[in-house]
């Protein structure tokens, strides 16, 4: 069924299930949640277990990798990251999932290896990461601790998530840019290509291909697979061959195989155009006419055997079997099965049967009305798909009242409103029933709310519609956002929140996000292109201590400091500290604090333990006050109102002048043709082409500027730059300020409230400081500064360029010191 594969001498230990009963072995079914397609080299399928040539698709949640057409198939055993309202455990068990490891691995058990690349072997716990043989792992003792990086990963048990008919991507805030159109097409595509693909259409005579649906539904799809027999076969094998196909190992005896000509297919306007050009093609190899269809259906019976789980209710069995008849109706199945779980006592109306199937994508629970016949349902699924059937069981579930919260970010709004006015402009834009939606949070410097919604097609509608919404030519943005329950959090754990920014620099952002949600609970994990970084600070926003990691440039790095020190208020932990995964061109804080010049594809699991070792140091941040005095270009008949002040906060350095005007260049061609600024490399080229266009211009700029540094007024040199600067490093790690010692300043540190100002003479100049053969003019050192414009001037703040019109500019310490985390010196622990 699954080619499953194995020594003579370890076939007495085999423990795999195969891909026909591995879904009835899972206690609680928990969908995936499936990415993109993409190329996945030397890695296996789950289902049929052949390798992945082809596109085919990975959970972005657990390792399960799988062919398009093998997707229907995939059992929905993915890792539980959150409570979904209604079960409640303490103690975790070891995920296994087996297969795809790195040649490397060693098995837990017996210290052997257990990776190969030929066939899909081993397992691995997809929490705390422990790798054995498939004959060792029953060994390991069942409970899991979540391994080295347990302090760091936010518990399952710990987190709340209503998250009925969201899909996977939605509740972990996976964004769908690169998703198909629509899944089903997808669907449709793959099942009918991949199958076709599977049986290797032979000449060989004697054998013929046959096309299988498995029920009305795949026929209403044209989702077919096709099986190969000879064509000397007995009805029974045909039979056999086609529930194989669709991994169905019940009794043959049971079903039988309707034909189903292309005539009927035709007539019921099923078939697609392009479809019939491939029918034909097959018909020039079989010398008749076209293979025939058929489907598989059950035969009728008076009645059956079903299984019905105990969903959480505790009790010691997995399911009980029942017999059922014509009779059978909900009501007397749940009458039957209270005693035998030794519930006899309670009362029927406290009950409810629930009809769950378990899809790859979705898991999705219906209740059955109580006087419903089961044997016709069992029948009327059966009719739609035969593998649907093979995919849904019952569970008996205590009618508690369970409360629906549904949490969702709205970002976008206009900032500095009301409670009461953002709910008015939110039953305006998006007609919200304000009876089951409440405004529980405002962020109010931030135009953004976080919503309560007690009606899951309620939270779905308004999801669905934000995003096609705009409030004053602005996009909304909306996150779905789970619930920490903080005081569930053990002692010494301080989780890890993760910041990507998929855009920055080198744009490996997407692997990263796979691999710390693989690593961590996804939950935890935040992408920046998604609403910024408040969902996650809202999320965290009750946790009594966890510490930041933000993968991206020094832009990013500032966008997320400036967004704690705005809501650091609300927060619980309001001090957290922050490390760094440096993702973009420059990477100077990086650098400073040791995580490296830029990251080039280090394994994300040493990263986290870097992290989890690393020290804590403080850091001066500081704020930018431009007040223009006069008005900003373009005004329209030569009246206007001059620019208000803007405020900007400072992390590494600002430049004036030649730096800026560099900067300014490099972003323009970035924005006119952002797909070739795809590398570190041609990045920095771009900066140098850019450098030598600029190299005759000469500029005075000593003379179009004030410098006042602690209130005295200071004489500049001949200069075409200025820079200001917090850490000692500089365009991509330059030391700017220089290492000799000097009598009329103190030695600079990121700590010590003082800024070090530079002065440059031009590109030329720039570049040797770059090269390490000089470093700039050493101009002075103060808290405090006013610089005068006297004309437009370009200006940069942390690699953020623009022209700033002729006015003031103070430079000041910004409230309190912010805490980073400096990666420690000793060679991590092996």
């Amino acid at each position: 069924v699954c080619n499953f594969m194995s020594h003579e001498k370890c076939f007495k230990h085999v423990k795999i299930p195969c891909s026909c009963i591995a879904p009835s072995l899972v206690r609680v079914p928990v969908a995936h949640c499936f990415g993109p397609p993409g190329h996945y080299k030397r890695k296996f399928c789950t289902v049929c277990r052949k390798s992945l040539e082809s596109p085919a698709f990975r959970c972005e949640v657990c390792e399960l990798h799988v062919h398009t057409d093998c997707i229907l198939f995939a059992c929905s055993d993915c890792r539980q990251c959150h409570q979904d309202g209604h079960q409640d455990h303490d103690t975790y068990h070891h995920h296994w999932r087996e297969g795809n490891l790195s040649s490397s691995a060693r098995c837990e058990v017996c210290k052997k290896t257990c990776g190969s690349s030929e066939v899909l072997s081993g397992m691995r716990c997809e929490w705390c990461g422990i790798l054995a043989h498939a004959a060792c792992y029953i060994i390991v003792t069942p409970e899991c601790t979540f391994g080295r990086l347990r302090n760091m990963i936010l518990p399952p048990s710990c987190v709340q998530l209503f998250s009925r008919n969201f899909s996977k991507l939605h509740c972990f805030r996976i964004s769908e840019n690169l998703q198909t159109e629509s899944d089903e097409d997808d669907d449709v595509d793959g099942s009918t290509q991949g199958s076709a693909k599977d049986v290797q259409i032979s000449t060989d005579s004697s054998k013929q291909t046959l096309k299988i649906f498995d029920g009305n539904d795949a026929v209403k799809r044209n989702q077919f697979r096709l099986i190969s027999v000879p064509r000397i076969a007995k009805n029974e094998e045909v039979v056999e061959a086609a529930l194989r196909a669709y991994y169905i190992i019940d009794d043959q005896q049971e079903y039988e195989l309707q034909t189903f000509t292309q005539q009927a297919l035709l007539s019921d306007d099923v078939i697609n155009r392009n479809d019939a050009a491939e029918d034909s093609n097959l018909g020039s190899i079989f010398r008749e006419s076209v293979p025939e269809a058929w489907i598989i259906r059950a035969k009728p019976k008076d009645e059956e055997v079903i299984r019905i789980y105990p969903a959480w209710l505790k009790v010691g069995m997995a399911y009980v079997s029942l017999r059922v008849n014509k009779d059978s109706t909900t009501q007397t199945v749940i009458k039957e099965v209270l005693p035998l779980l030794g519930r006899q006592t309670e009362c029927l109306q406290n009950f409810k049967l629930v009809e769950v199937l378990m899809g790859s994508k979705q898991v999705q629970r219906m209740v059955l009305d109580d006087q419903e016949l089961i044997l016709n349902r069992l029948k009327d699924i059966r009719k739609t798909s035969i593998r649907q059937m093979n995919q849904t069981r019952f569970y008996i579930v205590e009618n508690s009242k369970s409360i629906v919260r549904v949490n969702l970010f709205v970002g976008g709004l206009p900032p500095q409103l009301s409670s009461e006015e953002y709910t008015n402009i939110l039953k305006d834009e998006l007609a919200i029933k304000t009876n089951v939606v409440s405004v529980s949070h405002v962020y109010q410097a931030q135009g953004a709310v976080v919503l309560e919604i007690s009606c899951f097609s309620e939270a779905e509608r308004i999801y669905m519609l934000v995003k096609d919404t705009t409030v004053n030519d602005k996009p909304l943005n909306a996150v779905v956002i789970p619930e920490v329950m903080a005081s569930k959090i053990p002692q010494n754990c301080c989780p890890l929140l993760v910041f990507v920014n998929p855009k920055s620099g080198g744009l490996k952002g997407r692997d990263l996000l796979y691999s710390f949600r693989k690593l961590l609970n996804p939950h935890q994990v935040f992408e920046l292109t998604n609403g910024g970084p408040l969902p996650g600070f809202h999320t965290f926003s009750k946790v009594p201590s966890f510490r930041v990691l933000v993968c991206g440039g020094d832009g990013t790095v500032g966008w997320v400091l400036g967004a704690l020190e705005e809501i650091r208020h609300k927060l619980v932990c309001s001090e957290p500290s922050v490390a760094i995964l440096p993702l973009g061109t420059g990477n100077d804080l990086g650098r400073v604090l040791r995580w490296g010049a830029g990251y080039s594809g280090e394994d994300p699991y040493s990263i986290l333990v870097s992290v989890d070792e690393a020290d804590d140091v403080l850091m001066d941040r500081w704020t930018i006050l431009l007040d223009a005095e006069e008005p900003a270009e373009g005004a329209e008949n030569g009246v206007a109102e001059p620019e208000p002040p803007k405020i900007v906060q400072m992390n590494n350095y600002c430049g004036l002048g030649i730096d800026a005007e560099l900067s300014l260049d490099f972003h323009h061609a970035r924005e006119e043709e952002p797909g070739k600024f795809n590398s570190r490399f041609h990045n920095k080229g771009v900066y140098v082409k850019v450098g030598l266009q600029k190299i005759s211009h000469t500029r005075n700029l000593h003379k179009d500027i004030k410098l006042q540094v602690d209130q005295h007024e200071v004489e500049l040199p001949s200069i075409e730059g200025l820079i200001f600067i917090n850490i000692p490093s500089w365009g991509s790690g330059a030391d700017l300020w220089g290492s000799e010692s000097d009598n009329r300043f103190e030695k600079p540190r990121i700590d010590d409230g003082l800024l070090e100002v530079v002065g440059v003479t031009g590109v030329v100049h720039m570049g040797q400081v770059q090269g390490g053969f000089r470093s700039g003019i050493r101009i002075a050192q103060g808290s405090y500064f006013r610089v005068t414009l006297l004309k437009p001037i370009p200006v940069q703040v942390d690699g953020e360029p623009w022209i700033q019109a002729p006015g003031q500019i103070i430079i000041s310490a910004a409230g309190p010191k912010v805490h980073m985390l400096k990666k420690s010196k000793q060679k991590q622990k092996k």
